[in-house]
């Protein structure tokens, strides 16, 4: 695991011990701190019995502790946990920022830190996949994989690719990251900031807390990722910051896991990352051909009969949906779940490619609404149901698409148990 010396004899409150809690209390520890720790789950409390006391912060006092350290989960704009940091006079911050005071201990190192609203799972796992085509030691974590405080430390030159929610940059205070990047910027996750404004600035931290000579990658597209590139060049400069631009990437054909114009922007974000840790295009390029993607997103999980089925169940919001969309001419769409909103305006570009809607979960009656003036569309209610209809209908050449631009919490407990249902659905027909 990665901890530091920097720890010992500091004391601090932990509070939610899901992955990120427990790598945290355990890297704690391990650097010599003192660990105070709750979750309302008792069975993980009983995993951290044996090193940390166990008591709830809120109640707890926190006389001489350092920091409280909370799950990019708790909600810290309106839990009392904030309220309780600001009257004992404690930062309130997550493993990333124990990570980030790890760094001075770990061999020499360089981090990428990766945000936006849409694509930076992706873009995180193909920046590691080309760095490790390079030859370079490297280790992803953050919003993906494993915690980056359980893992073991990299070995000089190592590179530490970092996927970072606005949650997580949120409770990060001193992460310089040697190149940070933003892919793109859409309203998402609003009932944890003051306006889509302050969701915005939540990602523009991540480019406050760089300092000296580190690189600054900004996604081409769309209105508010291009200012903040603007406020972000007037600040560091030319040399150091960089706009991405997908019309600049040629090759997009021969990369079977990269297509669609939402992969272009992520290939062009991937390519300025890693050119700015010195790998070079006769090294990258390659790389691009071997990528496998991710579970979840615009992935093939089968072909039958000429129809392909692609797994986009990732895609919680119409931002995401509407380059999918847009990536194939003929698609069989199953869309719905917990609405995000009350409109899918930005797929209405990309209507054009839809043979057929098949709306489900608690937005159908909504979606079909929306959706009936530009297509046909059937209430299916449930995914089963609308797979099977959409493979009835589709001809050799169509695809039929799980792409939501909802949550998955009105049927399935996680966008990943509703993408693995897709794909059951899918290989039972």
């Amino acid at each position: 695991m990665i901890t530091t010396p920097a720890f010992k004899d500091r004391k601090f409150a932990i509070l939610g011990l899901a992955r990120s809690g427990l790598a945290a209390a355990r890297s704690l520890v391990a650097g010599g701190a003192e660990i105070l720790a709750w979750d309302n789950d008792e069975g993980a409390r009983a995993k951290i019995a044996d090193i940390a006391h166990i008591a709830d912060p809120l109640l707890a006092d926190l006389s001489g502790y350092d920091a409280i350290v909370v799950s990019p989960g708790v909600p810290i704009n309106r839990h009392p946990i904030a309220d309780k940091a600001k009257a004992e006079g404690l930062p309130l911050i997550g493993d990333i920022e124990l990570f980030a005071m790890a760094r001075a201990s770990l061999p020499p190192h360089h981090v990428v830190g990766i945000t936006g609203t849409n694509g930076k799972s992706t873009t995180t796992a193909l920046v590691h996949h080309v760095l490790e085509s390079a030859g370079l030691p490297v280790r992803m974590g953050g919003n993906i994989g494993l915690p980056i405080l359980s893992q073991m430390p990299l070995p000089a030159g190592g590179v530490y690719v970092l996927e970072l929610s606005s949650y997580q940059i949120d409770i990060t205070r001193s992460l310089s990251c040697d190149a940070a990047a933003l892919i793109n910027l859409s309203p998402d996750h609003l009932d944890r900031y003051d306006g889509y404004a302050g969701y915005v600035a939540s990602k523009a931290r991540l480019f406050d807390m760089q300092t000296g000579n580190t690189h600054s990658v900004f996604g081409k597209g769309d209105a508010d990722t291009e200012q903040v590139y603007r406020d972000v060049l007037a600040r560091r400069g030319a040399e150091l910051v960089h706009l991405a631009d997908p019309a600049l990437v040629a090759g997009q054909a021969d990369w079977p896991s990269l297509q669609g114009p939402h992969n272009l922007q992520n290939i062009a974000v991937a390519i300025a990352i890693v050119e700015s840790l010195g790998v070079t295009e006769a090294q990258w390029r390659p790389a691009m051909a071997t990528f496998q993607g991710l579970a979840h997103r615009m992935e093939v999980v089968a072909e039958r009969n000429g129809v392909l089925f692609v797994n986009d169940s990732k895609a919680t919001n119409a931002a995401s949906t509407a380059p999918a969309l847009a990536a194939y001419p003929r698609v069989h769409w199953i869309v719905g779940g917990l609405p995000k909103s009350d409109n899918l305006d930005e797929c209405i570009p990309n209507f054009g490619h839809v043979v057929k809607a098949y709306t489900i979960g608690e937005a159908g009656p909504l979606f079909n609404e929306l959706l009936s003036p530009h297509m046909p569309v059937e209430r299916s209610e449930m995914m089963g149901t609308a797979v099977c209809s959409a493979a009835a209908q589709a001809q050799p050449g169509d695809v039929i698409m799980l792409s939501p631009a909802c949550a998955s919490f009105d049927q399935f407990k996680d966008f990943e148990a509703r993408g693995d249902a897709f794909r059951a659905i899918v290989e039972a027909l």
